[in-house]
């Protein structure tokens, strides 16, 4: 009887180790990679712009810093923040 029991538990091992490989290469096949189209939207304003950027600055303005890097920081980005609204021309968002 024991010979009969080795037998079966060798074919059993046989099937697992084989079925992984086909199932594998079968998922690979089965999803192709699905491209979606690019949606372009509107270009914003440049005075809505100049808004947004008086906005941020008036947030910034707000912040209160926990250091001195931090402090640098944000007055670096509200030095940037005011060439923004002063120039004639706004790099587009």
């Amino acid at each position: 009887m024991r010979t009969k029991k080795k037998e079966n538990i060798d074919e059993a091992v046989t099937a697992v180790t084989s079925t992984p490989t086909s199932t594998v290469s079968a998922a690979s096949v089965v999803n192709p990679a699905v491209v979606e189209p690019v949606e372009v939207q509107e270009r914003i304003p440049l005075d809505q712009q100049r808004e947004l950027f008086k906005w941020i600055l008036e947030e910034k303005r707000k912040l209160k810093p926990n250091g001195p890097e931090e402090k640098t920081r944000i007055d670096e980005e509200k030095a940037i923040l005011k060439q923004f609204i002063r120039a004639k021309s706004i790099p587009s968002l």
